[in-house]
């Protein structure tokens, strides 16, 4: 016999941690290579864990709920023989013994109840702060006590880096925080001291908002609180863009398997339009602009149950029309599958949603933090127009449709949004009815 550590596998850049949501094998269960043995969940994605060998199930060393950090071991799994992939060799099966395996979790345990989630506190703390005080051991309570020198009391890289040495020389003292119980433990708490709530007339339903939709509203509630958002619209002739599609979408799902959809012509006039307004192609760090060298968009997607996600197409610029097609529906079918990996949600530099697609005219998109801008593209309708030509004016029926755009006023102003707008405006109505897909 020998001992496997199933560990919790690097599930994509950034992603540093997971959350088990549904252990799918209980202990004594017998597992096949390659079969699921439980459920997590990323700030972003749901997903399964497979087994990399065949065998039993001995220790699930987490429960339902905990926080996992990646290549932490979640279970071990007891295999037949000596095989190459265990991690024990058969001195280790000898001492791998009850009390190696309690020791394992204890270890475990004070892992979870190390400061490593900030999202307690009220106070906005920046990612390269965050990162220090998480190699530096430093808690929650101490960041909080802690006198910054930024805009307005925030603390600096220069501040957490002076309180580490001043710390290690004695000059400071650690404050006493009271022991830290499993965070498990702590939502039930809250919850037995919540009042629950009450139907009115006895007719309502009350439902809990599941994980992601809690997690969707956090993300919002931030976003409106970040970001100063400003709107600019801007009404758009496609006309030519959707006599094109029409002539050329039957013979293009022939040759390329793939449909053809309004988003990719959309998703390639942005693209070009980021290229030239390299400014809405940035982050926000605090007080600090980042500028992006890729350009990856966000295509916002509704999911079955109602919730949304946003995959991201990854150097949407180097893309034709052929590939922006294909990455789009990828996307988009695995979002609809629940089969997006972690990876799939990172790295977006600006967020394009279709509200057209529910019916909507126009919208007033939130932010995708930390991005600065979004694109809300909607429906597109038959509408009487003026149309313009040597001869005179004269009233024609064309195909039109709004672009909304939610920029952040912190960092954009009004010309900046106003002119990237206008710019994605430009390239759909030069619209080459004339092109090969």
């Amino acid at each position: 016999m020998a001992r496997f550590e199933l560990k919790l596998p690097k599930m994509g850049e950034s992603v540093a941690e997971a959350t088990i949501t549904n252990w799918l094998k209980e202990v004594g269960d017998k597992i096949e290579a390659d079969e699921a043995v439980l459920e997590i969940a990323t700030d972003k994605v749901d997903s399964e864990v497979p087994s990399e060998v065949s065998g039993i199930l001995v220790e699930q060393l987490f429960g339902k709920d905990d926080l996992v950090q990646v290549g932490q071991t979640i279970a071990i799994i007891e295999t037949e023989g000596d095989s190459p992939v265990a991690k024990a060799s058969e001195e280790t099966v000898v001492s791998v013994e009850v009390a190696e395996i309690e020791k394992t979790i204890e270890t475990t345990k004070e892992t979870i109840a190390a400061p490593q989630d900030f999202s307690g506190s009220d106070k906005f703390f920046s990612p390269l702060v965050k990162n220090i005080a998480k190699e530096e051991g430093i808690s929650v309570a101490e960041l909080e006590v802690m006198q910054g020198s930024g805009k307005d009391g925030r603390v600096t890289k220069e501040d957490i880096l002076k309180y580490i040495e001043d710390r290690k020389s004695g000059v400071v003292e650690t404050p006493k925080v009271a022991a830290v119980t499993p965070k498990v433990a702590e939502p039930v708490v809250q919850k037995s001291q919540q009042a629950v709530p009450v139907s009115v007339n006895g007719g309502d339903e009350i439902i809990e908002m599941d994980r992601m939709r809690k997690l969707i509203s956090g993300y919002m509630t931030a976003s409106v609180q970040t970001s100063a958002h400003v709107q600019s619209f801007i009404e758009v002739d496609v006309t030519n863009i959707v006599k094109w599609r029409e002539k050329v979408k039957t013979a293009f799902e022939k040759r390329e398997g793939e449909k053809l959809t309004f988003t990719p012509i959309m998703m390639e006039a942005v693209a070009k339009a980021l290229k030239d307004f390299p400014g809405m192609n940035i982050s926000v760090d605090g007080d600090y602009i980042i500028k992006k060298k890729n350009i990856n968009l966000g295509m916002a997607a509704a999911l079955p149950n109602g919730n949304l996600i946003v995959p991201v197409i990854k150097n949407a610029d180097q893309l034709n029309l052929v590939g922006m097609a294909k990455a789009v529906n990828d996307l988009g079918n695995r979002a609809k599958a629940g089969k997006l990996k972690p990876d799939d949600t990172q790295g977006g530099t600006y967020t394009v949603t279709n509200v057209g697609t529910f019916g909507s005219v126009f919208g007033t998109p939130i932010i995708n933090q930390p991005q600065v801008g979004i694109l809300a593209l909607g429906a597109i309708r038959k509408v009487p127009a003026v149309i313009e030509t040597p001869e005179g004016d004269f009233i024609g029926i064309r195909q039109k449709m709004f672009l909304s755009h939610s920029y952040d006023h912190r960092v954009v102003d009004g010309a900046l949004g106003g002119s990237f707008v206008k710019r994605v405006a430009e390239y759909l109505e030069a619209f080459d009815v004339d092109r090969d897909f």
